[in-house]
C-alpha cells in the first residue's frame, strides 16, 4: 500500500468575519455577539497558523472562502431591486438576514464535509461527502459552494468521490468531520472510524438535551458511512452526553480529538462512554490507546472555555504527535496541569505548540474548527489541483492579498455597506485566479 500522509485543508477566512451570535449553543459565539471583529487579523492569524503547521512538516492545504453577503439566497427570500438597494432594505427590515447571509462561517473547515481515505473504503479511492449543515441557517447556505470547490479540487474522478451532501431535511442533519474521528495504527494502514451524533430519532427513548439543539443524528452518520463504503465493523456510533451539548459542546470536537492511535477525550463527553470505548478498543485492537480526562481534573465548562480539544493533534515526519492548542489554553492553571501529565505519561504526544487564533475564538471555532483533515497517498496528493497546496511562497502571496483587501474593523452594520461587497467579491475573484481555481463563485458563474 502507498505511504498516506494527512493533509490539512485550512479554510481562509473571509472578509465578513463578524460577531453576531448566530450559531446557538456555541457558548464562544453566544458571548461575543455584536462586538467589533478585525478580518484582516483573522485572515492573518489563519495563515500563520497554516505556516506554523507546514514548517513542523504536517502536510497543508486551503480552502477558499465563500462568497458574501449572499444576495443569491437573500432574492430567494423576497428581497428584490439593485444590488446596494436590496442590502438597505434587507438590513432595514431583517438585520438578522443579512447577518446570517454575510457569515464568514465556512472558515471552519471541520464542517465542510466528512472524509474517508481510499486505505478504508471497498473501491480504493477517497470519499468526500460535504456536510448539509441543516441545523444553522447561516450555514446551510454553504453546501453548493462547499460541493462546487471539493469537485476542482479533487476532480480526479478515479481516485476520488465528491458525493452530494445528504438531503436538507432534521431526519439527515449533518454537521461534517467535527463530529467524525479517523483512528488508526498510522495514517497508511486500514482505520476505524468514530461516528459521534447528537440524537438519534428512530430511538424515542434516547435522552436529550434540554437547553441547546443536537444538531447531528444517527441516520446522518449511518448514512455517510454507507457512501463511503466503509466496512461495518470497523464503524462505531455514539452519542454525544445530552449534558455536554447542554454546556456547550455544540459539535465532538470540543471535547474530543483524536489522531492515528491516540483518543483523547473528557470523560463525559460520550452517554454510555464505557461501553462506546469498549467497543472502539474492540474494533482497533491493542493499538489504539485511549486517554480520558476526568471531570475532576477539568470541568466541561473549562473545556469549553479553553478549547482544549478542538487543538490539532497532528503528527510530525519523525512520528511524534504535537498538540497544537489555542492560546487561551496556557492561560488555564486546570488545563495547563492536564498538559504536564499528559506530556509524561507513556503516549504518542511529545509536545506542545500554542497558536495564535484570537478572532476566530471569539466566534466560538478553535485550531481544529478551522481546518478539514483529509489523509492522501503521495500519489492522490500529486493528482489533486496543486494549487491549493500550501507552500511558504504561497503563504507570502495570500498574505499580501489579505493585507490589500480586508478592513482591518467590522461590525453587523457594515454589512449593509454596498462598498464592502465589492470589495469581497474584488478578493475573491483575485482569489480564485491565485489559487487557479476558475470561476467557483456565483457572481463569476452569471
Amino acid at each position: 500500500m502507498s505511504l498516506i500522509r494527512e493533509v490539512n485543508f485550512d479554510g481562509i477566512v473571509g472578509p465578513t468575519h463578524h460577531y453576531a451570535g448566530l450559531s446557538f449553543g456555541n457558548v464562544a459565539s453566544a458571548n461575543n455577539a455584536g462586538s467589533q471583529s478585525n478580518p484582516r487579523a483573522a485572515a492573518l492569524q489563519g495563515l500563520e497558523k497554516m505556516r506554523a503547521l507546514h514548517a513542523l512538516g504536517v502536510e497543508q492545504a486551503v480552502l477558499p472562502p465563500q462568497e458574501r453577503p449572499d444576495l443569491a439566497t437573500l432574492r430567494r427570500l423576497g428581497f428584490s431591486g439593485r444590488e446596494g438597494d436590496l442590502l438597505a432594505r434587507v438590513a432595514a427590515q431583517a438585520p438578522a438576514l443579512l447577518s446570517a447571509c454575510s457569515s464568514a462561517s465556512s472558515m471552519w473547515c471541520a464542517n465542510a464535509a466528512t472524509v474517508a481515505p481510499s486505505s478504508d473504503t471497498d473501491d480504493a479511492r477517497v470519499h468526500l461527502t460535504p456536510a448539509n449543515l441543516h441545523d444553522r441557517f447561516h450555514r446551510a447556505i454553504e453546501p453548493p459552494t462547499t460541493t462546487r470547490v471539493l469537485r476542482a479540487i479533487f476532480s480526479d474522478t478515479a481516485r476520488f468521490v465528491v458525493h452530494e451532501p445528504l438531503p436538507a431535511h432534521a431526519a439527515t442533519a449533518d454537521e461534517g468531520a467535527a463530529n467524525h474521528t479517523r483512528l488508526a495504527a498510522n495514517h497508511t494502514a486500514s482505520g476505524v472510524h468514530l461516528f459521534v451524533y447528537g440524537r438519534d430519532d428512530a430511538d424515542a427513548q434516547a435522552p436529550q438535551p434540554q437547553r441547546f439543539p443536537a444538531r447531528h443524528t444517527r441516520a446522518a452518520s449511518e448514512a455517510v458511512a454507507r457512501l463511503h463504503r466503509l466496512d461495518p465493523a470497523r464503524c462505531v456510533f455514539a452519542q454525544q452526553h445530552p449534558a455536554a451539548i447542554d454546556a456547550g459542546v455544540f459539535h465532538h470536537d470540543v471535547i474530543g480529538v483524536g489522531n492515528e492511535s491516540l483518543l483523547l477525550l473528557h470523560e463525559d463527553a460520550l452517554l454510555d462512554q464505557e461501553r462506546v470505548l469498549a467497543e472502539l478498543q474492540h474494533a482497533a485492537g491493542d493499538w489504539l490507546q485511549i486517554v480520558e480526562v476526568s471531570r475532576d481534573e477539568l470541568s466541561i465548562a473549562e473545556a469549553v472555555s479553553s478549547y482544549l480539544f478542538n487543538s490539532q493533534l497532528v503528527t510530525r515526519p519523525d512520528g511524534q504527535m504535537v498538540l497544537v492548542l489555542p492560546q487561551e489554553c496556557s492561560q488555564s492553571d486546570a488545563v495547563c496541569m492536564l498538559l504536564d501529565r499528559i506530556l509524561a505519561e507513556h503516549n504518542p504526544v511529545s509536545d506542545l505548540m500554542f497558536v495564535e487564533v484570537r478572532e476566530s475564538m471569539r466566534n466560538g471555532g478553535g485550531p481544529a474548527c478551522l481546518r478539514l483533515r483529509v489523509p492522501l497517498s503521495i500519489e492522490e496528493l500529486g493528482t489533486l489541483h496543486q494549487g491549493v497546496r500550501y507552500t511558504p511562497a504561497l503563504g507570502e502571496r495570500l498574505g499580501g492579498w489579505v493585507r490589500r483587501h480586508y478592513r482591518d474593523r467590522l461590525s453587523e452594520a457594515d454589512l449593509a455597506d454596498p462598498a464592502l461587497l465589492q470589495e469581497s467579491r474584488d478578493a475573491l475573484d483575485e482569489l480564485s485566479q491565485l489559487l487557479g481555481l476558475g470561476n467557483i463563485y456565483p457572481f463569476q458563474l452569471v
